[in-house]
């Protein structure tokens, strides 16, 4: 089940005034056109962002998603030069050197480490594990960058007390809809997670029904009854998102048919390769024998299992039917209600 990517790293920008109201714009002397100079960069930064991630979210032009994407890699350098290029004010580097290594990680995790994450996605198909830890490293990512927004946050206050500046931290537009994408971002994973999970899960169980090895399946259907049940219990924990439980009941009903299938239908299908292999080895025995020393009991007994094949294989074929179907519109139904939750709350950004 391929996953398209929502990879959203915070960001942030601040609105600065001062105490008393500066008329010059020299950023060598006036503190607070120094902080609005690293604040423009930061804030243009944000805006080419937050257009790539409405971008991804809302449209399906993969050359202009990826044109955004490399304008806000640009933005990002255009930014980290901007701030590099600001000298020391009044010998003072602080501000100025944490602003940059936030911007820095920014790039890093942007351009290097963001593309490894989506080359990791290919990796991430192969194990419910691997998917974990791809989850796991947006999760990180954004805690090593709230931990860098932090520290220019100290840097800003105190840069703002030793020159006696009345800062002023402003809602705006652009921060709610950078904070609204990371909540949706967060949401989202979690209730994907408990989707693929099975959705995996079933996966190794099919391979498993392929080769015909009772053994295994039975392992994969009784690993996929216990996730689906605990993914259906986290479910009645989760709090409905911005009154939209659509997407945790697209996946509470493709769990209930994990469920199903683990606790109903896969059964049948053990039951006839454990009737078909005794069937094979009672063919076997009667073809042995010669016709002459074959004995009615013999033949009323094959003629029996013959009658109970035919029986279970159009059980197993109506079984097969029926859990292909719902397997079929269970992942459409996902899929289609995925992208539509996704559309709906993440921001619109031009």
């Amino acid at each position: 089940m391929k996953r398209s990517l929502r990879n959203v790293f915070l960001l942030f920008a601040i609105v600065y005034s001062a105490v008393n109201t500066a008329k010059g714009q020299d950023i060598n002397n006036e503190p607070v056109a120094y902080m609005n100079a690293m604040s423009t960069a930061e804030t243009q930064m944000n805006k080419s962002y937050m257009a790539y991630i409405s971008a991804a979210a809302h449209s399906s032009r993969k050359k202009k998603i990826e044109k955004l994407r490399v304008q806000a890699v640009s933005d990002i350098v255009t930014c980290q030069g901007t701030i590099n290029n600001l000298p020391a004010y009044k010998g003072d580097n602080t501000l100025k050197q944490h602003s940059l290594a936030y911007v820095q990680l920014c790039y890093k995790v942007f351009n290097n480490d963001y593309a490894h994450i989506v080359n990791m996605e290919d990796i991430a198909e192969r194990t419910y594990d691997e998917m974990q830890a791809y989850l796991l490293l947006e999760q990180a990512t954004n805690d090593t960058l709230a931990v860098a927004i932090k520290r220019v946050h100290g840097a800003t206050q105190a840069f703002a007390d030793k020159y006696h500046i009345n800062l002023t931290e402003e809602k705006t537009e652009l921060g709610d809809k950078m904070e609204a994408t990371g909540r949706l971002n967060k949401y989202h994973n979690q209730v994907y997670l408990l989707f693929y999970k099975c959705n995996w899960e079933d996966g190794q169980l099919t391979g498993a029904i392929n080769q015909k090895n009772v053994t295994k399946i039975e392992q994969m259907r009784s690993a996929l009854k216990q996730f689906a049940n605990e993914g259906l219990a986290v479910l009645d924990t989760m709090k409905v998102y911005e009154n939209d439980a659509s997407l945790a009941q697209a996946c509470r009903q493709a769990l209930a048919f994990y469920k199903t299938e683990a606790e109903t239908g896969i059964p049948v299908v053990t039951d006839f390769f454990l009737k078909e292999e005794n069937f094979n080895k009672l063919k076997a025995a009667i073809d042995a024998k010669p016709a002459n020393q074959r004995t009615k009991e013999d033949v009323d007994t094959y003629n029996k299992a013959v009658a109970d094949m035919n029986s279970g294989v159009n059980l197993l074929n109506q079984t097969n039917n029926n859990l292909n179907a719902n397997r079929t519109a269970i992942n459409n139904n996902w899929m289609a209600i995925e992208a539509k939750f996704i559309d709906a709350h993440t921001p619109y950004y031009k």
